[in-house]
Formats: structure tokens, C-alpha cells, sequence
């Protein structure tokens, strides 16, 4: 069930990101002081009284001007206001109407959308009437003194804006899969978005650093009753490009960089895009370690790969390349796609459903230690320098999401790196947990208390 939209509109630099966080109750949308900070539309979900909606913040409207970025937010302000069943235009209390204003008042007119207005920045409750009574001769109807800030106004506004909102029933209790791009600047985030969706969701330019804020999506798959699969919503989650600690100076950027760091962190898989043509950067080598250290499932989408000059072997020969360079995450998956030309995203959910499987699945206690026995069998644990060996007593799942295996051992320090990783393969190949880190657990523990645990284990049975 499709949520009703409400578009906030209005000029630069009049409070739209903070009065979206103040509706939504969250804090997501970038605030910052300074005119074109937000430039895609991104959406959060809100509520008030009995009414569950979408409110989507968009970028300042400037029809004068054509440079930068200025005609593709124009672009996605339309795309919101066409899907809107309100809209909330943002003015400027303190500064009052301006010819901007009035620009953005005519243009919606021309819209058959209802139109609820904001006047922000209205502190004072006695100086906000006077101050919104200015903005009567927008011709909007009546204006709402409202605080983005502290909160002031914004009941009455959102008692008139329900007044336009249809009423929705309880919504499905359809599970998402959270899905976060990331990736260095300029490799293809964005496209890969519109590609995926099928729309232009996301503002694409060669400018490095377009996206700022971490832009959510929904996505629906239907189900096939051919193959007897189910209809499957995605959350997709385009982020800023993260570039070098370094290089990124205190703003909007590192704003975006730290939305998109929350959002692996709230995904359930990453897409993790790489460029063809550049290849794998030092950069892309700290982000795999971020994701791998986070336990996120991943896939690792090769980008513009109808760039490459190719034969039979050159796929071979780069995945093989790539995959020693992302040995933070050489579990997972690895595809070969053009967001331009569309080649192989087709294939990405496929892998996105594969890897989300993995990530959250169990395994029984019995079949982990069939693994450990037939391991231990064709390599035994090593011995130390005082002829004493390890011993593995028994392993058990204790956490998915990322899969974590406990195994309880005489003593941890007795089992080297090589052999850590020897066991971890064991699992891999017989288990295989596709596309997701795998956290193995070494605990000590006494002969009596395994023989113990043993024991009481056999008299549940």
C-alpha cells in the first residue's frame, strides 16, 4: 500500500531540511547554512493524528538561473509535486516575501495540488502572526507561523495539511531488504539507482560529489508463480560519495560521508560499486574494510564496464585482479554491469535476495560440528613448541546477521591465524554463507565443564 506523498517546496535556504526533520521526528536530512545543500529528493515516512504519509524534502527552487545544478533540482521538485497528494511551501518569516517567493507561488497555481503554507523561522509567537500575515499576498490561502528549530506552529500546520491527505489503511507486514550504494565519488551510485528503479530518482552528473544526503527508495519485485516466488520490497539507499578523510572539509560533504556511513550500517547488503576503469583504489580497499568490519552482506558491482576493451579472458582476468585487491570482502559476490547501457543490473536483486539469505541465516548445532569433525580429520590443529595441541570440544551458531559461530576450544592462543582461516574456508566450502562475513568465536573452556555441558545436553534429549 503506496503512502500519500506531501513535496516540500520553496527557495533555498529557508528551513525545508529542518522543518523534514522536525514532521518526520528524526534528524536525517542534512541541515546546513548554506543555499543548495539538498539537491535529489529524498523521502521519510511521518505521521500525525491518524494519518500516515511521505514527506519529501527538495532541493531550493531558482527558476532565473540555469547554472550548476540549479535546472536538474528544478527537475526533481517537479517529479515530487507530480506525485504529491499536498504540497507545503517554506517561506522566509524573517526576511519576508520575496520575488522568489512569489515566482514559486504562481508556479504551483499551476499545479492541481493542494498547497499548505509555512512560515518559517517564526520564533516569537507574537511577532510570527505579524510576520506570516505578510505572506497573505502570496494568494496560498492562510499562512502558518511555524519553528522548524524548536517545534513552534507546526501542530496547527499539520492539522490543516491532513485536511488534503487521504486516509490509509494499516499498511502490509512486508519485510524490506535494507540495500545501501556506496562507493568512492563519480563511479556510478546514482545511476545505478535510476537504473535499478527504472526512473530518473537520483541527479546524475561528472561533477564528483552530486549526491549529499543518503537518498531511500522503495522498491517492489513481484512475485512469479511459475518459480513460486514472492513479491519482495527493497529499500535502496544511494549515499554521498566518500572519499578521503583527508580531503573533506566540514560541511555538506561530511554530512553526506556520515550518512553514508550510518546507512551501511542500517543495510542489510551493500552494493558496493567499483569503477572499471580506474580499478580498485586505496580508497575502495577502506571502504571494503569498513563493510566487512560492519558485517554487512555485500555485492561488489564492477560499474562501466562497457567502457572496457574486452575478449573471452578479460572478466576473467580483472575479477581475479579486483578480487586480491578487495580481500577484505573476497566473499562476496562479484558482477560486471553498465548503469548506462543497463547490461546485467537485471541481475543484481537476484544477488541482493542471495547474500540477504545468507546473512541471516542459521545453522544447526549438529550439522556445524559434522563440519568441524570432517575438518579436523583431514587437518589437525597445530601443536606448540611444548608438544601440547589444540583441541576443538564443539562449535554452535549464536548470532546471524552477520552468521557468528562460536567454538569452544582447550586454548585459543594454541590455534594459529592459518589455521583460523583453514576452518573458516571448511565452513565456507561445505556451508557456504555466500556474500556475508563470517565471525568465528575461539573460547577457552575446561575438559569438566565440556563433559559437563555434554551431560545435561544428553538428558534434555
Amino acid at each position: 500500500m503506496v503512502l500519500p506523498v506531501v513535496a516540500v517546496i520553496g527557495r533555498p535556504n529557508v528551513g525545508k531540511s529542518t522543518l523534514v526533520n522536525r514532521l518526520a521526528g528524526v534528524m536525517d536530512a542534512i541541515v546546513h547554512d548554506q543555499p543548495g545543500v539538498t539537491r535529489d529528493r529524498t523521502y521519510r515516512p511521518a505521521f500525525w493524528q491518524d494519518r500516515d504519509y511521505s514527506i519529501v524534502d527538495t532541493g531550493g527552487l531558482v527558476f532565473d538561473d540555469d547554472t550548476e545544478f540549479l535546472p536538474l533540482i528544478r527537475e526533481q521538485a517537479m517529479a515530487a509535486l507530480s506525485e504529491a497528494s499536498a504540497a507545503i511551501l517554506v517561506v522566509d518569516g524573517q526576511m519576508g516575501p520575496t520575488a522568489a517567493d512569489y515566482a514559486i507561488a504562481d508556479w504551483l497555481r499551476q499545479h492541481p495540488v493542494p498547497v499548505v503554507l509555512a512560515v518559517n523561522k517564526c520564533e516569537s509567537p507574537q511577532q510570527g502572526l505579524i510576520q506570516a500575515a505578510e505572506f497573505w499576498e502570496l494568494g496560498l490561502g492562510e499562512p502558518f507561523p511555524v519553528s522548524a528549530i524548536h517545534g513552534a506552529g507546526t501542530g496547527e500546520l499539520l492539522d490543516q495539511l491532513i485536511t488534503h491527505l487521504p486516509t490509509v489503511g494499516m499498511l502490509p507486514d512486508t519485510s524490506e531488504i535494507n540495500v545501501a550504494i556506496v562507493g568512492r565519488p563519480n563511479v556510478g551510485k546514482s545511476s545505478l539507482l535510476n537504473a535499478l528503479t527504472g526512473e530518473k530518482r537520483a541527479i546524475v552528473s561528472s561533477v564528483s560529489g552530486t549526491t549529499r544526503d543518503a537518498i531511500d527508495m522503495i522498491v517492489e519485485r513481484p512475485g512469479n508463480p511459475e518459480t513460486e516466488t514472492e513479491s519482495q520490497l527493497y529499500r535502496l539507499i544511494d549515499t554521498a560519495g566518500i572519499r578521503r578523510k583527508k580531503n573533506v572539509e566540514y560541511g555538506p560533504e561530511f554530512f553526506g560521508i556520515n550518512r553514508a556511513f550510518k546507512a551501511i550500517r542500517r543495510a542489510d547488503v551493500v552494493l558496493f560499486v567499483v569503477d572499471a576503469l580506474d580499478g580498485v583504489t586505496e580508497q575502495d580497499q577502506k571502504l571494503a574494510g569498513r563493510i566487512a568490519e560492519d558485517g554487512r552482506a555485500a555485492v561488489i558491482l564492477v560499474n562501466k564496464w562497457d567502457a572496457i576493451e574486452k575478449d573471452t579472458y578479460t572478466i576473467y582476468e580483472y575479477e581475479k585482479l579486483l578480487k586480491n585487491r578487495l580481500y577484505f570482502v573476497e566473499w562476496a559476490p562479484m558482477i560486471f554491469v553498465s548503469a548506462l547501457t543497463g547490461k546485467r543490473v537485471d541481475k543484481i536483486l537476484d544477488l541482493v535476495d542471495t547474500v540477504a539469505a545468507e546473512h541471516q541465516r542459521r545453522v544447526s548445532t549438529s550439522v556445524i560440528n559434522e563440519v568441524l569433525a570432517e575438518a579436523i580429520n583431514w587437518h589437525s590443529p597445530p601443536t606448540n613448541r611444548q608438544g601440547r595441541q589444540g583441541k576443538i570440544y564443539y562449535g554452535t551458531q549464536v548470532k546471524s546477521k552477520p552468521p557468528t559461530i562460536a567454538l569452544f576450544v582447550n586454548d585459543p592462543k594454541r590455534f594459529n591465524e592459518n589455521y583460523r582461516r583453514y576452518i573458516e574456508r571448511q565452513f565456507r566450502q561445505q556451508l557456504g554463507f555466500t556474500g556475508t562475513p563470517l565471525r568465528l568465536l575461539w573460547r577457552g573452556k575446561k575438559v569438566r565443564d565440556v563433559e559437563s555441558s555434554n551431560a545435561n545436553r544428553a538428558v534434555r534429549v
